[in-house]
Parts: structure tokens; sequence; C-alpha cells
């Protein structure tokens, strides 16, 4: 075989294999915010969490996605909104193809969510047990099962349906890394020690979002 035939061999081939590739690729439709909004739990309510979801997985490249913050909320008569029921069916993947859970049963029980796979909107790893600074900490208002807390149950835990930046009041987080606490939830870990950006940061966080691609 002389080399312009293999020369064309390869390129036939480059061919074939090129629309196979792009099919097996996944979608990213998770992701841990790299950054917070900078204003404690204050997020501008739960649509300023969903705009901040939006706006880093556009300049990450995501386009044609509704993207939706994993946020439940407080109602002082009735459960407020729950997280689970905002953010589509599922599958979701990071950054990097990795599944995190193929539906959302799956997800509220037994996900692949844990420090490797957490990832940010870049693929990058979110700091956690161990590093310096910690900021496992994840604002959701949620219980482990995704539902929001009724009001009798011990009040509210949105920071006031994410509006508040104040010193007093608390917001339940969950720890992407898995760890700590006694408590290795995701998504319901411990109440924040307060709404404002130095209350998160003194129980290990800085204010970060997990996002869901809910189309």
């Amino acid at each position: 075989m002389n080399k312009i035939t293999l020369l064309a061999l390869a390129a036939s081939l480059a061919v074939v294999s090129t629309p196979a590739a792009a099919q097996d690729a996944k979608p990213m439709g998770f992701f841990v915010t790299s950054v917070g909004i900078g204003d404690g739990a204050n997020l501008g309510g739960i649509e300023g969490g969903d705009a901040h979801c939006t706006k880093l997985a556009t300049a990450a490249g995501s386009t044609g996605r509704t993207w939706k913050a994993y946020l439940s909320t407080y109602h002082e008569d009735k459960r407020g909104i729950s997280a689970r029921d905002r953010i589509g069916k599922g599958p979701w993947y990071n950054a990097k193809g990795d599944l995190i859970a193929e539906d959302l049963d799956q997800l509220h029980i037994m996900p692949n969510l844990l420090k490797r796979t957490a990832l940010d909107e870049n693929g990058n790893l979110i700091k956690g047990r161990g590093d310096n600074p910690n900021e496992h900490d994840i604002l959701t208002g949620s219980k482990d099962d995704g539902t929001a807390y009724f009001p009798w149950e011990k009040g509210d835990h949105t920071c006031s349906n994410w509006t508040s930046s104040a010193e007093e009041g608390s917001a339940q987080v969950g720890h992407h890394d898995r760890h700590g606490g006694g408590n290795v939830s995701w998504n319901s870990a411990h109440a924040s020690r307060g709404c404002s950006q130095e209350k998160l940061k003194s129980s290990g966080g800085a204010g970060f979002l997990y996002c869901f691609a809910a189309d």
C-alpha cells in the first residue's frame, strides 16, 4: 500500500469517526458555581439564583439550555417551592461528561456526587474539606429529598427566600464533597450560621449554588 493510499484511508477514517465522537459527547447539565453572587445569601430571590447559573453556564459555552439553581423557598403558611420540582427530570452530566444522575430518584437517593464529580462550570474542582479555605457549603434551603421545609419545621431555611445578607437568619446547605459535620448529605447537611457573606464563610461556604439544566 503506497503513501497516497494510506493518507486517503486515514482521511476516510477521520471523516467517519468525527460524527461518532461528537455523538458520544454529553452536554453539561450540572455544575457548582465557581463564584457566588458575593452578597451572602442575598441572591436577588430565587430568580437571581437562576440568572447567576445562566450567566456562568453561558460564559462557559453552554447555549440553548434552561438553567435553574437548586434552591427551595419558604412560605409561612404552607410548604414553599421545592428545589427538586424546578430542575427537570435528568439525566445530568458534569462539565467533563461524568453522569451525575439519571433522574430525580437517583439524584436524591444515590447520586454520583462527590468532590471529584461536583465540578464547576469550567470543569474545575471546588475546594472542600482539607482545602484552604474550605468552601463545601452549597446553598439549597432544602431537605435531603429535595423538598422545601414546612413552616413548622424550625422556620425559614432560606435567608428570607434568598433576599437577606444579614448577620442573623440561616440557610440550609449541602456538602458538595460529602464530608464533614457528621452529615454527608450533598444537599442538606446543616444550617448556616447566618446570611451574610462572612457568616457563610465561617461555616465553610462562599455562597455557591448547584445549577441544573431543566430542559
